[in-house]
């Protein structure tokens, strides 16, 4: 590895391999974290970029930066760190997770109007029947089968459209999209054609959803805007609907493979959790927390200089805060590399933490503890069809995933 001679408030650094890093297997950090969570800061470069941004790994650093109103999390930033081409879209703010400040702060306050625990529960009956319908249809098949398109892709995507009200034939559509954008292998063409082709039919929904409402999620958040005395825009009702088709979607199905696979590689904690069903709540969050999908996806922005450790992050410079290195800070979660389903810490910041903490948290937590109930009640006998190491995986994507989870029973 080459290395260069780099200021950081002083002191120099040896240049990094371009980030991001490939894990040692899906559960385990990339082996380049350990030395950087001995220094919690520290520079590296970005794959396609090329820019030269900071790496945050200390847990309680990360919580402290996340609520620091010297970080912006918009996009606009000149140097806002992206690890790959981004098309001009990108920049353009079309979700309330690039807002800071006030604007924020209102524009999240509309959308969860929709989210209040007491709406989400509401759900539980339609998603125990969506989850037992896609068992239903993997039971019909031969296996293999793969089960990350035929059902971890498929569960979140029906809760989804059906709470937007948006028909089933467009499934494929924003599977397709959410890929392109998500994935990690997609060119900046490819990125801001999914964009433009994704934009496009979310205008055309809220159009439709002002003529003609219906039961779903979208027409009732107008009239909740309406009711409560909330102004609104079709920009409020375009972020709510972008950030469920893209947050709730992906980072869920990507998050039902994983924890799926995750159980089937640790056969003494999946036991506990079948003799067990009251298990499931706290295995949720232990199979979010070991598994981190999100680990790159919380990019910031300095608006002034802050000192972390005797190191300097200049005014302007962009942060990566690594969510899978503060999951196993020992500090914070004992043993942290052992799967213990029983932990059940809500600490661990696969939602994020502070003012932009996932607004969709309960919804993913519901959906995560159905399918995990249902799915080893329903398939006992259920096991990987070739080994783990061998499944292809999402290096490089925003969300981390796998390519495919091949099962038998």
């Amino acid at each position: 590895m080459t290395t260069s001679a780099i200021e950081t408030g002083g002191e120099a650094e040896t240049e990094a391999k371009t980030f991001p890093y490939q894990r040692a297997c899906p559960f385990s950090p990339p082996p380049e974290y350990t030395e950087m969570v001995q220094e919690d800061v520290s520079q590296v470069t970005l794959t396609g970029s090329g820019l030269r941004i900071w790496t945050v790994t200390g847990y309680h650093t990360i919580r402290r930066l996340l609520t620091d109103p010297r970080v912006s999390a918009s996009r606009k930033h000149a140097n806002f760190p992206f690890y790959f081409i981004a098309p001009p879209e990108f920049r353009t703010e079309t979700s309330f997770i690039g807002y800071d400040g006030q604007e924020h702060v209102n524009t999240r306050r509309k959308a969860a109007l929709t989210f209040t625990s007491r709406q989400v529960r509401k759900l539980r009956p339609r998603i125990e029947e969506i989850v037992d319908e896609h068992i239903d249809k993997m039971l019909s098949m031969s296996p293999p089968v793969d089960m990350h398109r035929v059902f971890s892709l498929a569960v979140p995507m029906t809760v989804i459209c059906e709470l937007l009200g948006i028909p089933q034939d467009k499934h494929d559509f924003f599977i397709k999209h959410g890929t392109a954008l998500l994935g990690g292998h997609s060119s900046a063409e490819e990125r801001q054609a999914a964009i433009v082709e994704v934009n496009a039919y979310v205008d055309d929904l809220i159009q439709l959803k002002k003529r003609e409402p219906g039961d779903d999620l979208l027409s009732r958040a107008m009239a909740d805007y309406a009711s409560s005395g909330e102004e609104y825009t079709d920009r409020d009702l375009f972020n709510m609907v972008r950030l469920l088709m893209n947050g709730g979607h992906e980072t869920t199905a990507s998050q039902i493979s994983l924890g799926t696979a995750c159980l089937l590689e640790n056969p003494d904690q999946l036991e506990q959790l079948k003799a067990d069903p009251d298990l499931v709540k706290p295995a949720v969050d232990e199979l979010i927390r070991i598994a981190t999908i999100g680990d790159t996806a919380v990019p910031r922005v300095a608006l002034d200089d802050i000192e972390i450790g005797g190191k300097v992050i200049r005014k302007g410079d962009g942060i990566l805060c690594l969510g899978m290195a503060a999951n196993r800070d020992p500090e914070v979660f004992p043993e942290p590399d052992k799967v213990i389903l029983s932990r059940g810490s809500r600490k661990h910041l696969g939602f994020g933490h502070g003012v932009h903490h996932c607004i969709g948290a309960d919804l993913a937590r519901l959906e995560l503890e159905i399918v995990w109930s249902r799915l080893f009640h329903r398939i006992p006998t259920l096991r990987l069809a070739k080994p783990f190491l061998e499944i292809p995986r999402k290096e490089g994507a925003v969300i981390y995933g796998l390519w495919e989870l091949p099962v038998a029973w």
